[in-house]
């Protein structure tokens, strides 16, 4: 119902704000692999930008607490989510620039 709420939030604004957090954290990563690594054809074989993704992942669960979410409830589920929502963005965004040769 509109009424309950979970540590200040409802489900469907938890939900909406786990989702967005994630999504803008893999596109952020993918966006600093960019530009550290650099988007050449050889970049895509270099590891150093999933060290970008797993810091995107991790990063996540202090700002998630810090705008009010409620992480102690958070099962398997939810970080399997979080981790999997990061790295799709991550993937698409990076394989973006990888193949269109974007100087950043």
């Amino acid at each position: 119902m509109a009424t309950e709420t979970q540590a200040g939030l409802s489900g469907h604004i938890r939900g909406v704000t786990v989702t967005t957090l994630a999504c803008l954290g893999g596109l952020v990563a993918a966006v600093v692999a960019g530009v550290v690594v650099g988007t050449h054809p050889e970049a895509a074989g270099d590891t150093r930008s999933l060290a970008f993704l797993v810091a995107a992942i991790a990063g996540q669960y202090p700002v998630l607490k810090a705008i009010g979410v409620d992480i102690s409830d958070f099962g398997a589920k939810d970080h399997l989510y979080v981790a999997f929502m990061t790295f799709a963005l991550w993937f698409i965004t990076f394989a973006i620039l990888l193949t269109s040769g974007v100087a950043l």
